[in-house]
């Protein structure tokens, strides 16, 4: 069964329905200039009064990867005399309008896009802070930074030193080529996407106790494609040494969005620009960023591939974590209940037992009856909720539960589970209605559905503190007690590495051998309970070996 298509086929279905709604958001006005020094040289961020917080907001971490510096791993940058200014956040990178849950605050869309943000706590003196780094999510086709809700603002508050990353996108970030890959000195291409976030981390080891951190305490977290990118980076050697834990929301690059060999990510490239009308290397780098923003548009593509390139990814993720060669750190690793509703895998059909049967056909033709087994379906309700998690799984479930067991078998780091379920408050916007997996779209002309879970990247807001940022949903005392509740956990986790404390529900780790591992259930009435679907998840494991 081939996961990075239906992954990919899933992100379109929701493309096409989401709509981008932007709203504004500025920094407040309460604040005073402050300095710090880093390597290259003297920064001029803000000092907010109402917070304590010092913000550092496009913090350059490599030189513009433009011109010549177009497809290649990032650059260290020179040296500056003077000062930097940093109170605004820099350019995101170049993408189309894709999703409807993002919400930029960037200036503006550049291929000179590689920018990080800094939110501290730090006083004065001090020193050996936790440090969070986190990567956005979007498809590694779209997504920023400075998206409300992963502002830092709230986690520092909390005694965390908050990084967040830009990183390349779609053809400017993962375009493989057989004369990239000549030019290039560990002889391959492609994934500049993750290069750049392999940078970033190793900017935050040279810089960050400049901002009261501890290099030796840094945890990277994220969603979707962010949390496919921790997972990268736990098996790259050029990072894995670099992390104290890892926190991956919905995704591994085990199948979802998988790395391929550089053969077939070259060839996949060259044909993209046969296609596109470009002969050679040369033409590709002199072409205008609105020239390849439309020939890609035009390609109707959905990103490119991430490559096994033999530099930042040795062989296969899998067989890294097989080997015991990823970063042995803590982990914390979750899910949400209904990633993305059940009319994605019955492609429009009504909930029936007899349509679900149909299509469990399509899906497993030689397997169906053992996976009719572990799906119940002999009504209306039952044939919802199995469609919904066999869409979600084949979106990006099973592929985290994959990380999650394969990092339990293989490490003598503690493993921590979660399944997000709290669903969200209705719209305060009645002409709005919530996206299928995350976000909003316009209400008029949307499917009609009542969500019966969480979809995809609902969570973010609440994980991260940022709920009052999000206008969208019109938030209940539940919501924030949800959003406390997980906050603290993953402020928790970032601090010690184990979720637990502050009065809160006991999550167990998982051992390596438990055959129902706990999950911890993030609800409005949080707790831990023996996992119910480890058989699913064990069928389709099997079905990704045929």
């Amino acid at each position: 069964m081939k996961r990075t298509n239906y992954l990919t086929q899933s992100l379109l279905f929701i493309v096409g329905i989401n709509a981008l709604i932007v709203n504004g958001f500025g920094q407040g006005q309460d604040a005073f200039p402050v300095q710090v020094k880093i390597e290259q040289g003297l920064i001029e961020g803000l000092y907010d009064t109402r917070s304590g917080l010092q913000l550092y907001l496009g913090v350059p971490f490599a030189k513009p990867p433009v011109g010549e510096l177009r497809w290649k791993a990032p650059q260290p940058l020179d040296k500056w005399t003077g000062v930097k200014a940093v109170k605004a956040f820099g350019p995101r990178p170049v993408q189309a309008v894709v999703f409807g849950d993002m919400n930029s605050r960037s200036n503006g869309v550049s291929e000179d896009c590689l920018y990080l943000n800094v939110w501290t706590p730090a006083k004065r003196n001090t020193t050996g802070l936790p440090v969070l780094v986190y990567f956005y999510g979007g498809g590694f086709v779209a997504g920023d930074g400075s998206e409300p809700r992963y502002d830092g603002a709230s986690m520092a508050k909390k005694g965390i030193v908050v990084v967040t990353v830009n990183y390349r996108l779609g053809l400017f970030g993962f375009f493989a080529h057989p004369e990239l890959s000549k030019e290039a000195p560990y002889k391959a291409s492609g994934n500049y996407g993750y290069l750049d976030q392999a940078f970033a981390l190793q900017w935050v080891q040279k810089n960050i106790a400049a901002f009261g951190g501890d290099p030796k305490k840094v945890t990277i977290a994220g969603e979707s494609a962010g949390s496919i990118s921790v997972s990268a980076q736990m098996v790259s050697p050029l990072s894995k040494n670099l992390i104290a834990g890892a926190i991956g929301e919905s995704g591994s690059g085990i199948s979802a969005l998988a790395a391929v060999p550089l053969a077939e990510a070259e060839k996949t490239g060259a044909d993209f620009a046969k296609n596109a009308g470009y002969t050679s290397l040369a033409q590709l780098r002199a072409a205008s960023t609105r020239e390849l923003y439309e020939v890609y548009a035009e390609s109707r593509r959905f990103g490119f591939p991430s490559v096994i390139d033999g530099y930042f990814f040795t062989k296969r993720m899998e067989d890294t974590f097989v080997a015991k060669e990823q970063a042995q750190v803590p982990l914390l690793v979750g899910w949400n209940s209904a990633e993305i509703p059940g009319m994605a895998f019955m492609q429009g059909l009504p909930y029936t037992e007899e349509n679900f049967i149909k299509k469990v056909k399509e899906a497993y033709p030689n397997d169906w009856e053992e996976a009719l087994k572990l799906l119940p379906h002999a009504n209306a309700k039952e044939v919802e909720w199995s469609a919904t998690n066999l869409a979600s799984d084949r979106f990006i479930s099973y592929s985290t539960w994959k990380w999650f067991d394969l990092h339990r078998k293989n490490s003598s780091q503690p493993v921590y589970r979660y399944l997000y379920s709290k669903l969200r408050p209705p719209m305060v916007d009645k002409s709005l209605a919530p996206g299928l997996a995350g976000g909003t779209t316009s209400a008029q002309g949307a499917p009609q559905f009542v969500p019966i879970g969480a979809p995809h990247a609902c969570e973010i807001e609440y994980c991260m503190g940022n709920l009052a940022l999000i206008k969208d949903f019109a938030w209940t005392a539940d919501d924030y007690k949800v959003s406390e509740t997980m906050q603290n956990y993953f402020a928790n986790f970032i601090k010690t590495g184990n979720p637990n404390g502050d009065k809160l529900p006991e999550w167990p780790a998982v051992k390596p051998d438990d055959q129902n591992p706990p999950v911890m259930v993030l609800d409005t009435e949080s707790k831990a309970v023996n996992s119910k679907d480890e058989a699913r998840y064990l069928f389709l494991d099997k079905m990704t070996k045929k």
